[in-house]
């Protein structure tokens, strides 16, 4: 199946004005009527609240206590807690606790989120305002906001980092303490914290509010839309669209894709936000923006785990090499931000479409993103070969972390739904509903996917007549699907919105069973490249490539200890296949243990023909392979040596390489103790750069002192910039950019001064001249001979 063909034919066209006009709405079930039973799903749970619950809640306070003037209990944890987006885990831990508990009653997790709750009032009550924070200086901070003191860029407001993303993540979880959890008291606080936010930006003009969401802000217009469905109070949802980012929604409003080079885990949250003040006013032209974002990710920018991005930036539709050749790869809180967003467009369009996407991200990335043992991934490498990165419970505080506490805590948020007195059976999960309103108990009995059946027996309080609705994937051919109720074969038909409906009258006993054949199927990425994943069904199948030298595997609490650092596998070193057959997964041999097959008949190399193809989520501290390359033997001399002549350029760079920035990138730019004035970054030929009338810095490390040069790239053609280059407050050089490099880009070497050599970190300072600005900066090396 190719991932286009995740949007189903009935899908094509249907606008979201028609389907708000004409689609009755659809309702999740709350998390606390589905319990997850015996499967990967809960045993995923398992391990994600033994993670949680290891985690110290006041060294998650720390930051909150501290800004609100009390004294902590504990100290602040390291790594991102503690070098300026203080806090923002403990805004995804409110979040975590209240899906974890509203999924498994357990008693501890409500006393954690009991306690983190009263601490957070404890703040509150102390800041006097009904604010609570923990960014670093956040209270003189959001003075100079009020004033109309406003300097904002990608990553940063006010010389802080992303601190409305950070506070974002505590709304939301004030909100799923409440709305999840019922937690009564978290109500109280987020009114308070949302109107503390109101007066404090009431007198900014809507440019200054625009201004504002050029710094990464998570889902604000989502949180106040969300006050608003909880109070009826119509300032804030005036407040939601005045916090929505119009240089994104207008584009999206005019089914313009301008995505390529963007941060893609900044727009997504956004959307979300897009479609939620639709679903509340109606509004269909967020409705429209928020389905063509969703068309455009889903048909065009997703790869066959269902993730998106390279280095967190959406990659240029028609070229995904970047995608192969990074080592990092789909980010987790992109699918943990895209289910959310798949779930809001599906309940107000239930079409089957929605739920195929959500299968195969929530089975291949999001299952796969945890180690059974516990410990989340940040970066999922599709470069054949290379491996993943784990979280440590009191070393590592990234942003995937937070989401990842959350991810599999709600598991249950989908399996089922209802459309007035119709149920609808989205996933096919071992679980039982209660749906308490119609008397109902329903038990779902499955291995899927091991197996092609799922069992569902019902319990009623008394016989009821209502139409029980079950996906038809699209991954099964037409016509093959089967629903036998009693043991008796229905007659079923895929409908318009790809389900199959039985409407009975329903009685204790009744069993239904659901046939789902799969099939084996090839799957090239999105732009057309050589280079194929194998699928059975809508699980994604890889090949375990061992664990030799997985540096870093579990991260320690260092800056870039996300980033799976190890050496890559050359590329044209990778297992290659060559085959005429189409599809290539017909050639494809079961083995003897379940979900498991020789490609032998397809791989080029002798020493790969062992590596056998089994479900991705299953392989965990492995290097592995899940996009193959591939040819035919006419084409393999010269696809062969190409490859080659490409990975022997790019291993001599890394080989020489002590340490790299990709200016113009949050992450990268954060990782490297970013700091500036009257700085900007942007984008050239889909590639990024900073520049500034001012001066902007990094920290770059240098561990055995034997880096000699510093390697900048410009683009040629660029003129008129003079500046000077400092390394440890040591002239380097100055620069004066004429414009003679050319049509392309152009990389320059510049020698270290005697006096910096022996040093292990290397400040590197650009500083414009006067009256001139720092060239568009796309990359900074050092280098060693």
């Amino acid at each position: 199946m190719m991932i286009k063909k995740i949007i189903a034919t009935a899908f094509i066209g249907m606008w979201a004005a028609q389907s708000i006009a004409q689609v009755k709405p659809v309702q999740s079930f709350p998390l606390n009527d589905v319990r997850l039973l015996k499967s990967p799903f809960e045993q995923a749970q398992q391990t994600d609240m033994k993670y949680m619950l290891s985690l110290n809640a006041d060294r998650l306070l720390a930051p909150y206590l501290k800004e609100a003037g009390l004294t902590p209990k504990a100290s602040s944890y390291g790594n991102w807690e503690n070098t300026g987006l203080d806090g923002h885990i403990g805004g995804h831990y409110l979040s975590a606790l209240s899906l974890m508990y509203a999924s498994t009653g357990n008693a501890e997790v409500k006393k954690r989120l009991d306690y983190m709750l009263s601490e957070l009032k404890r703040c509150q009550e102390n800041n006097g305002n009904g604010y609570i924070g923990g960014i670093p200086g956040g209270k003189a901070m959001w003075q100079e906001i009020e004033k109309g003191n406003i300097n904002s860029n990608s990553f940063g407001l006010n010389n802080k980092w992303v601190p409305l993303y950070n506070i974002h993540k505590l709304y939301a979880g004030l909100y799923d303490a409440y709305t999840v959890a019922g937690e009564a008291n978290a109500r109280d606080m987020l009114l308070k914290l949302t109107d503390w936010f109101y007066n404090t930006t009431a007198k900014l003009s809507d440019q200054q509010i625009q201004t504002m969401l050029r710094s990464e802000h998570g889902g604000l217009n989502e949180v106040f839309a969300n006050v608003y469905s909880i109070t009826g109070n119509k300032k804030y949802l005036e407040m939601a669209r005045r916090f929505s980012h119009q240089a994104i929604l207008e584009p999206l409003e005019a089914h313009k894709d301008a995505l390529t080079g963007v941060h893609a885990n900044t727009q997504i949250p956004k959307v979300i936000g897009f479609e939620r003040i639709a679903q509340l006013s109606g509004d269909t032209a967020y409705n429209s923006a928020a389905t063509f974002f969703w068309q455009t990710v889903v048909k065009h920018r997703t790869v066959a785990i269902g993730g998106n991005s390279v280095r967190e930036h959406f990659n240029p539709t028609d070229n995904f090499s970047s995608m192969i050749e990074s080592r990092e790869g789909p980010e987790t809180c992109n699918s943990y931000n895209m289910l959310k967003l798949t779930r809001d467009l599906f309940l107000t369009n239930p079409t089957s479409s929605y739920i195929d996407y959500y299968e195969r991200t929530l089975y291949n990335h999001i299952l796969s993103s945890q180690r059974p043992e516990g410990g989340f991934v940040y970066f999922t490498p599709m470069r054949p070969g290379h491996y993943r990165v784990y979280s440590n419970p009191q070393e590592s505080f990234w942003c995937c972390v937070g989401s990842g506490l959350e991810n599999h805590g709600k598991y249950g948020e989908l399996i089922y739904a209802h459309q007035g007195d119709d149920l609808l059976v989205n996933l096919f999960i071992a679980s039982e509903l209660k749906w308490k309103e119609k008397g109902l108990t329903l038990t779902q009995q499955t291995t899927f996917p091991y197996s092609e059946q799922s069992a569902l027996t019902l319990k009623l309080n008394k016989p009821s007549r209502f139409a029980m609705r079950f996906r038809y994937p699209s991954w099964i051919n037409a016509g093959q699907m089967q629903v036998k109720v009693n043991g008796q074969a229905q007659n079923v038909t895929k409908n318009a919105l790809g389900y199959a409906s039985v409407n009975r009258i329903w009685k204790t006993g009744d069993k239904v069973t659901v046939t789902l054949p799969m099939h084996n199927t090839s799957e090239v990425l999105p732009d057309g490249s050589n280079y194929v994943a194998f699928l059975h069904g809508p699980i994604v199948l890889a090949a375990d490539m061992g664990t030799q030298n997985e540096v870093g595997l579990e991260a320690d609490g260092s800056r870039m200890g996300h980033i799976a650092a190890g050496p890559m596998l050359p590329l044209d070193e990778a297992p290659l296949l060559v085959s005429t057959a189409n599809p290539m997964a017909n050639v494809l041999a079961p083995d003897k243990q379940p979900l498991t097959y020789d490609a032998d008949k397809l791989i080029y190399q002798d020493k790969y023909k062992s590596l056998k193809l089994v479900p991705f989520f299953t392989l965990q501290d492995k290097r592995y392979v899940l996009y193959w390359p591939y040819t035919t033997s006419e084409k393999l001399p010269t696809l062969v040596a190409a490859m080659k002549a490409k990975e022997e350029k790019k291993q001599q760079l890394d080989l020489k390489t002590v340490d790299l920035v990709n200016t113009g990138e949050q992450q990268p730019e954060t990782d490297h103790q970013f700091k500036g004035e009257k700085t900007d970054n942007g984008s050239f030929q889909e590639r990024h750069f900073r520049n500034g009338k001012g001066w902007f810095s990094y920290v770059l490390k240098n561990p055995a002192q034997n880096a000699n040069k510093l390697r900048l790239t410009y683009f040629g053609r660029e003129k008129d910039r003079n500046f000077d280059i400092y390394v440890n407050q040591q002239l380097v050089t100055s620069v004066k950019l004429d414009g003679t490099g050319g049509n392309q880009f152009t990389e320059v070497d510049y020698p270290l001064p005697q006096q910096v050599l022996k040093n292990q970190q290397l400040e590197v300072k650009f500083v414009a001249a006067d009256q001139s600005a720092i060239a568009n900066i796309y990359e900074v090396r050092l280098m060693k001979p």
